[in-house]
């Protein structure tokens, strides 16, 4: 099964959520924006903690994956 992927929609709609995000950003107190900030990045440390390679794997997997 091949998926329809679209480059120029992507990217449209990524450079859209980034202007939008900027202005939000400029738009908040710093404590608010760090707040979530924070929150986002110790959902990734914990997140990290449950993947199943280390990153010594998990490097040899991306470096095979380029030949």
């Amino acid at each position: 099964m091949e998926l329809k992927f679209d480059r120029e929609q992507n990217r449209n709609e990524r450079l859209t959520f980034i202007r939008r995000y900027s202005e939000w950003v400029k738009s908040v107190p710093n404590e608010v924006w760090s707040k979530q900030q924070a929150t986002l990045l110790n959902s990734f440390l914990t997140s990290s903690k449950n993947f199943q390679l280390d990153r010594e794997k998990y490097l040899l997997t991306k470096n095979h994956s380029k030949r």
